[in-house]
């Protein structure tokens, strides 16, 4: 009893740690995303993205291509709460709350994966399963359970985060069967950003479709300036 008393601390102490990382009080950053459809066409687009209260807020803008400049969506209260302004008509719209499960631009990400913010705290129980290797960094490997309540899509995580620096090197995502992972996440070039590891390359495979679609931050900075003001309705028109 003892040790797992012992390894449930510890699987909680990571995963803090792991939070922590992924969710710094505030964020800017510009990011280039490469859809790869089951047919091999690829479609790309370039976003700013801000966040804040440790990503509890989410807003994202897109740059290019010039038909989806200016388009920004909101996200608050980890993705349970979805904003989306069209440009074009200069229209703001309130997404259903179901809308989190739902593919962004049609990309490998969903609107949870990308503004979910403290959710593995939140939504999950978690436990240390053991160690393994993912690209020869020694890892811990956990295992997320949706906790009763939460409207998370998925039932079922696991996260194979680096002993060194705990940022993760790998996540699977589990739907309501929970049997085979659903989608497989890989994070990459690692590097040191104001003493915050960061993965500069992230590829969402989703297993079942055989569609990836692949992230990589261009730029990003810590603990910068942010007005609240950015997070409302009214701030996605500017």
């Amino acid at each position: 009893m003892n040790l797992q008393i012992a390894a449930a601390q510890t699987a909680e102490e990571i995963i803090k740690k792991i939070n922590d990382l992924l969710n710094q009080e505030t964020v800017f950053s510009k990011s280039k995303m490469v859809i790869e459809t089951s047919s091999g066409q690829l479609r790309t687009f370039e976003y700013d993205s801000w966040g804040k209260d440790h990503n509890e807020k989410t807003l994202i803008r897109y740059t290019s291509p010039a038909r989806a400049k200016g388009q920004a969506i909101l996200m608050r209260n980890n993705a349970d709460d979805i904003w989306m302004y069209f440009p074009r008509t200069d229209r703001v719209r309130k997404m259903a709350t179901h809308a989190k499960r739902q593919k962004m631009e049609g990309s490998d990400f969903s609107y949870e994966d990308m503004g979910s913010g403290d959710s593995f705290l939140t939504d999950f129980d978690v436990k240390l399963l053991g160690s393994g290797k993912i690209a020869d960094e020694d890892c811990f490997k956990l295992e997320l359970i949706r906790k009763s309540g939460s409207t998370s899509a998925y039932q079922k995580m696991s996260i194979w985060s680096a002993k060194k620096h705990f940022h993760p090197l790998q996540m699977e995502y589990f739907e309501d069967d929970g049997i085979q992972p659903a989608k497989r996440l890989t994070l990459s070039d690692i590097e040191t950003i104001q003493g915050v590891p960061t993965a500069m390359k992230m590829i969402m495979k989703d297993l079942a479709d055989g569609t990836q679609t692949e992230m990589q931050l261009l730029e990003v900075k810590y603990g910068v300036s942010l007005d609240e003001k950015m997070f409302t309705e009214r701030g996605l028109r500017q």
